[in-house]
């Protein structure tokens, strides 16, 4: 097995109904993180905070070839129109349980009880990893430099999840 680092095509989606891309903190640290990584940015876009709509730009990107990795931004806390888990649990085939527990672990650190309030998810659906995260710089930056930036990296020892997008592998070697 290569050592070297297998980079993934990484799609962005922020869902905010008052972003653009110039406003899009959270979405602009995300493509940064990745691709200071290694990987690729294979799109970013920003949807207003509607389960359908969301629903259509994670399930084209799940169903492209030109995408194993998902990351979305915003929608996962309880206001009335944070619908992302709604629209996405849906389309997972399994669902990483540990990842939301994780994520609030660590960013119990930094927010405290706040972090309770925090829904996000992770999960695989049709050999794309999925993560969904919270609309704050703050939250992205924890989620990436805490879990994802290991979790994607196909060097990662004992296992992540790189190895299991990566179609030549599909599995944790």
């Amino acid at each position: 097995m290569s050592d070297s680092m297998i980079p993934l095509k990484i799609a962005v989606l922020t869902i905010s109904d008052t972003r653009d891309l110039n406003s899009d903190r959270s979405g602009a640290l995300l493509a940064e993180r990745l691709t200071e990584a290694g990987h690729r940015l294979a799109e970013r876009r920003i949807v207003i905070d509607d389960v359908y709509r969301i629903r259509a730009a994670v399930s084209e990107w799940i169903a492209s070839p030109e995408v194993q990795v998902i990351l979305t931004t915003g929608g996962t806390g309880f206001t009335g129109r944070d619908s992302t888990p709604e629209a996405v649990s849906v389309l997972l085939d399994k669902r990483i349980e540990g990842f939301g527990e994780q994520f609030r672990q660590l960013s119990w650190q930094e927010i405290g009880s706040s972090t309770i309030q925090s829904r996000c998810l992770g999960g695989l659906a049709n050999a794309t990893v999925v993560f969904c995260l919270p609309g704050s710089s703050g939250a992205c930056r924890t989620a990436w430099d805490g879990l994802l930036a290991e979790q994607l990296d196909s060097r990662h020892k004992p296992c992540n999840f790189a190895n299991l997008v990566i179609p030549e592998r599909g599995q944790h070697v």
